[in-house]
């Protein structure tokens, strides 16, 4: 390689400045100038793009842009002046027509024209920071066009009229709008936001003003709404055919606000066919339509849900407080069902399964739910009347909807523990007459509460089901160990443990000798396999199955209660006997023995007894036979026992007692969890956490929270502060 080394060459510009003469630039113009006149006169076939393109670029080379440019604009808005007179000169619908015939001959000339003057646009345009060819070609449309004193205000008027027929139910021609419409957009965004989507909404909101007033005069709620549905899909499908996309929401809100907003108050309200009338009348069409509606607009759908729990408000504490209505449990348990039902079905139909609406449709159930007292006691009766008779033939499926709704009622009460006072009592009863229709509802609604409540809630509940299996296994073991009570009468026994089961008062009665005997053998084998219990037997709680013959031989099994048994089988020594000798029999309370005659003696097709004389209530004086003439098509008879549905009212006080007197413990097991965790708390934050606790039970009285706190500090569970007398102390 050779070492010679390299030479670096560098190439001077050549500094000799070219001159090119004045009159060249003048002539070069002119050919440019000429071409442009060709363009716009449409008579551009016969020039040479090619020559004309370096014609210009030489003009710029030569540093005559600046001459180039001026001439393009004088040249230009020659010819724009000259189409502006053309336009204004033409009349009717072909104004348009022009106006778009010539906007479309000008974009061809302007594109025809900057491909003439690229090198300028490229070159002098950027660095003289001028406007482009093509920006400025629009911009001299616009000024000499567009905002011609004499074509500005009658396109826009033009365009609005166009608007308005096609509102109005007449046919324009959208293709033509849509390229006008175009035109503005076109020239800029702020020239068609200024001189036509403006002007276009204040007019629209006119328009849909004085729409929405004739309207409310004319037409009821439902069929407004579906007239101010109607423009809200037209304006968009508008959009989509001839304005600017971003126009979509704005001419919406005008509708929105013109023909839904402006109006909400006296859509809802309106008499005999708003909201109301809707919810009455099962309006699920207009009511979906009037949600759809107003969610479009600030607080449309907060009216609508006001009004609605009003509405039901109003319903329910009438349904609850109506006397009427309160005198069938099962009865007034349906209706909350079906309003329960209807109202569900209403929000998953019209408004949209909307967790704001489910939420006040709860909270308006709570309200007047807990405004009857005997709430609690008419679930549990409706529940007591299901699993006696009212779930035969229900698949499982429905016993499970069934219990699922009750269990919806059962939330709304504020005094649960109520509730289960009047289940435990109810249950009772079903387990120990054998009447629930099934044993798998009884134990699906026990799960159910305990799911709701807690094993707390309901482990006394489950309790009266293991008695129950128990008692089965104990019976069969003592007939075991006595085949040769197999021939006599058949006693079943039910053992209850007494802390589980509703405490009942134990009423005596003196039993019929065989009976009694079996009963005493029974207390003998019970004792003898289990130490340390006692025995006490509930004979008011008991029943009992006897075969009886009347006069002419009829056979009649009849199903009785213990006491009206005790009654019967006097008449087997006895033909005709007193209430006071009855009564000095049996040794049953005057009250039930009165009920039991009552029943025997006064019910129609029950009397299976006579009495003289003949009344409907028993006296101390009357006396009883057997009734000969006693007849029924049913083989077995089932004699109830006069008694009502309901708790009279020294039972419901006696209830109510027996609540409060449980709740004390309750109130003060809180209190005292409450003050170990926090050790210093003060009155009113005592009130606030205890009452939390409890509320799946019960809505605890601040009165009675007060009373339990002054009486642990009695017993020095806690202690007041020696300085601030609302604060408590807990005392380990």
């Amino acid at each position: 390689m050779s070492n010679q080394k390299k030479r670096n060459f560098q190439i001077e510009a050549f500094k000799q400045r070219v001159v090119v003469d004045p009159k060249y630039a003048d002539k070069t113009w002119k050919i440019l100038e000429h071409a442009i006149h060709e363009i716009y006169n449409h008579n551009a076939s016969g020039l040479s793009f090619e020559e004309l393109y370096r014609n210009a670029y030489n003009m710029v080379l030569h540093k005559y842009g600046d001459k180039l440019y001026t001439g393009l604009v004088t040249t230009m808005t020659f010819h724009l002046k000259e189409i502006c007179k053309s336009i204004e000169e033409v009349q009717g619908g072909a104004f348009l027509e022009l106006l778009n015939r010539k906007w479309n001959d000008h974009n061809k000339a302007l594109q025809m024209i900057r491909d003439i003057l690229m090198y300028m646009d490229r070159t002098y345009v950027s660095t003289t920071k001028k406007t482009h060819v093509h920006e400025l070609g629009l911009h001299l449309w616009r000024d000499n066009v567009v905002y011609s004193s004499k074509i500005q205000t009658r396109l826009l008027n033009t365009l609005l009229d166009l608007v308005h027929k096609e509102r109005t139910g007449e046919v324009i021609d959208r293709v033509l709008m849509r390229n006008v419409i175009k035109m503005f957009m076109d020239l800029g965004e702020s020239v068609y936001q200024d001189d036509f989507e403006k002007p276009f909404l204040e007019a629209s909101a006119e328009f849909y003003k004085v729409e929405s007033m004739e309207f409310i005069e004319s037409c009821d709620c439902g069929e407004y709404l579906k007239k101010a549905e109607k423009p809200l899909v037209e304006e968009v499908e508008r959009v989509v055919n001839y304005l600017d996309a971003k126009s979509e929401a704005k001419i919406t809100s005008v509708v929105e606000r013109e023909m839904i907003a402006n109006h909400v108050q006296r859509l809802v309200h309106m008499e005999n066919s708003g909201l109301v009338n809707m919810l009455l009348n099962d309006k699920y069409e207009d009511m979906g339509r009037m949600y759809s509606l107003f969610r479009r607009v600030a607080n449309g759908l907060v009216t609508v849900r006001d009004v609605m729990t009003l509405h039901l408000r109003e319903m329910g504490k009438q349904l609850v407080t109506d006397p009427e209505k309160s005198k069938d449990p099962v009865e007034f348990v349906q209706r909350l069902l079906d309003e329960r039902d209807k109202y569900d079905r209403i929000i998953n139909m019209a408004f949209n399964n909307d967790k704001t609406f489910q939420n006040a449709l709860n909270s308006s159930f709570e309200y007047f739910v807990n405004l009857n007292t005997r709430s609690p006691e008419f679930i549990s009766l409706f529940v007591d009347d299901k699993l006696r008779k009212g779930l035969k033939g229900v698949g499982e499926e429905d016993v499970d909807l069934i219990l699922d709704k009750v269990m919806m009622l059962f939330r709304y009460l504020q005094e649960k523990d109520v509730f289960e006072k009047y289940y435990k009592q109810h249950l009772a009863k079903r387990l120990l007459s054998g009447k629930t229709v099934s044993d798998d509802a009884e134990r699906n609604l026990i799960v159910k509460l305990k799911t709701e409540c807690g094993y707390q809630f309901t482990s006394k509940l489950e309790g009266m089901f293991t008695d129950m299996k128990t008692s089965h296994d104990t019976l069969l073991g003592f007939y075991n160990s006595h085949p040769e009570l197999s021939e006599g009468p058949t006693l079943v026994v039910q053992v209850l443990t007494t802390g589980s089961w509703p405490t009942q008062p134990t009423i005596q009665c003196n039993l019929p000798a065989e009976v009694s005997v079996l009963c005493e053998k029974f207390r003998s084998y019970y004792l003898g396999t289990h130490t340390g219990r006692r025995l006490s037997w509930q004979t008011n709680m008991g029943t009992a199955d006897i075969k009886a013959v009347f006069g002419k031989g009829q056979k009649h099994e009849l199903n009785v209660s213990t006491f009206q048994m005790c009654v019967l089988m006097l008449f087997n020594n006895s033909d005709r006997l007193s209430y006071k000798e009855i009564e000095q029999a049996t040794e049953i309370p005057a009250p039930d023995l009165k009920r039991c005659l009552q029943s025997m003696a006064c019910v129609k097709g029950k009397n299976v007894l006579r009495k003289e004389p003949m009344s409907k209530e028993i006296a101390e004086e009357d006396w009883f036979v057997v009734n000969d003439r006693f007849a029924s098509k049913f083989y077995k008879v089932k004699i109830g026992t006069v008694v009502a549905q309901k708790e009279t009212e020294p039972e419901k006080q006696e209830t109510r007692q027996r609540v409060e007197e449980d709740r004390k413990p309750q109130i003060e097991a809180a209190i005292v969890r409450i003050m170990k965790s926090r050790r210093v708390l003060d009155h009113n934050n005592i009130i606030a956490e205890v009452t939390k606790q409890l509320q799946t039970r019960f809505l605890a009285n601040p009165t009675e929270i007060k009373k339990r706190i002054e009486s642990l500090i009695e017993r020095d569970f806690l202690e007041r502060d020696n300085t601030d007398r609302k604060l408590y102390r807990y005392l380990a």
